[in-house]
C-alpha cells in the first residue's frame, strides 16, 4: 500500500519537497535578509497552513477553531521560550540578521509531512473529511506549525521595533 501511495503521488509534490528541503537547509546558516524576505516565508507558511485546513475540512468548523487554538498556544509558548530571540535588525544595513538554525527546516518538513499525511488519509478514507475528531486533530497540528511560523515573523518585527526605539533614545 505504501508503494502504491508513493507511485500515485503527483510529481509536483516531490518537487515541492525538494524546494522546501533546499529552503530549509539554506536557513541553517546565518544570513542577512531584507525585512520583506525575512517575514514573507513565515507568513506564506501560515497562509498555506490555513488554506490546508480550510480546503480539507470546509464542513468542519472545529478544524478552523482548532487551527486558531493550536496557533495561539504555540505562538505564546514560542514567545515565552524566546525561540526566535536571536534575530537582530541591522539598522545601518537595513537588513535582518537571521541566525542559522535547523528549526526552520524541521518546521517546513514537518508541515509538509502533515499535509501529505492528511491528503493520503483523506484520499484513502474520504469519511475523514467529516470526522470531527480527525478534523480537529489535523487543525490543531496545522495550527501549531502556524504558531511557530508566526512567532518567527513577529520576532523579526519585534527586533526592528526594538532597534528603532533604541536608536530614537540616542
Amino acid at each position: 500500500m505504501f508503494t502504491s501511495i508513493l507511485l500515485q503521488t503527483p510529481h509536483w509534490v516531490w518537487g515541492l519537497l525538494a524546494a522546501l528541503t533546499v529552503i530549509g537547509f539554506k536557513q541553517t546558516l546565518p544570513r542577512r535578509r531584507s525585512l520583506r524576505s525575512s517575514t514573507a516565508l513565515p507568513l506564506l507558511m501560515v497562509l498555506l497552513s490555513l488554506y490546508g485546513v480550510a480546503s480539507a475540512f470546509s464542513a468542519q468548523p472545529l478544524a478552523l477553531l482548532a487551527w486558531a487554538g493550536g496557533g495561539a498556544v504555540t505562538l505564546l509558548l514560542a514567545q515565552a521560550l524566546g525561540v526566535w530571540g536571536e534575530i537582530r535588525w541591522l539598522p545601518q544595513e537595513r537588513s535582518v540578521l537571521m541566525p542559522g538554525s535547523w528549526l526552520p527546516l524541521v518546521l517546513l518538513l514537518g508541515l509538509f509531512a502533515i499535509r501529505f499525511g492528511v491528503a493520503v488519509a483523506l484520499a484513502t478514507t474520504p469519511g475523514f473529511a467529516v470526522d470531527t475528531a480527525f478534523a480537529g486533530f489535523a487543525g490543531l497540528v496545522y495550527g501549531a506549525f502556524s504558531g511557530m511560523f508566526l512567532a518567527r515573523a513577529l520576532a523579526v518585527w519585534r527586533a526592528v521595533r526594538a532597534s528603532t526605539r533604541h536608536d530614537a533614545a540616542w
